[in-house]
């Protein structure tokens, strides 16, 4: 791992994310704030003191969002979860690609069939489906 992952993972967790959420709450003051009041209440009551749960959160979540949709694996919830990512991003006051990145997530969703076809989602889900439907598959194959 690199020098700036030091800060994100392992011994320095939580440094960038106590950095970044420090800066967002001095977006929360002024007459005009780029943070409202209830995201800054979740920063200084809930993320700030968790710092390091978060860091580490932050880090693993991208990098499992990433590879699910390079893959094509449980497409959907990785969506959901890039974008709640992103609106978190969001609510801190940073604007950067984030609102394109929502943009495509949608259109991702919307076109979210194609992974059924394309990606690992057309092996994983119909699996899934029959665990649901039939329960615990060794416990329905000793009942036959």
């Amino acid at each position: 791992m690199g020098e700036k992952s030091a800060v994100w993972v392992g011994s320095k967790a939580g440094v960038a994310v106590t950095g970044f959420l420090n800066g967002s709450l001095q977006k929360a003051t002024g007459p005009h704030p780029d943070v409202q009041w209830w995201y800054a209440w979740f920063i200084q009551h809930l993320a700030l003191p968790n710092a390091k749960v978060f860091s580490y959160m932050v880090a693993y979540g991208e990098i499992l969002v990433g590879l699910a949709l390079i893959m094509g694996a449980f497409t959907t919830v990785a969506l959901l979860a890039g974008m709640m990512m992103n609106f978190n991003y969001l609510f801190a006051g940073t604007v950067s690609s984030n609102p394109v990145f929502i943009l495509e997530q949608l259109v991702l969703l919307w076109a979210g069939s194609a992974a059924l076809y394309y990606g690992l989602d057309r092996m994983i889900l119909p699996v899934i489906r029959n665990y649901l439907k039939y329960g615990n598959l060794k416990s329905s194959t000793q009942n036959a």
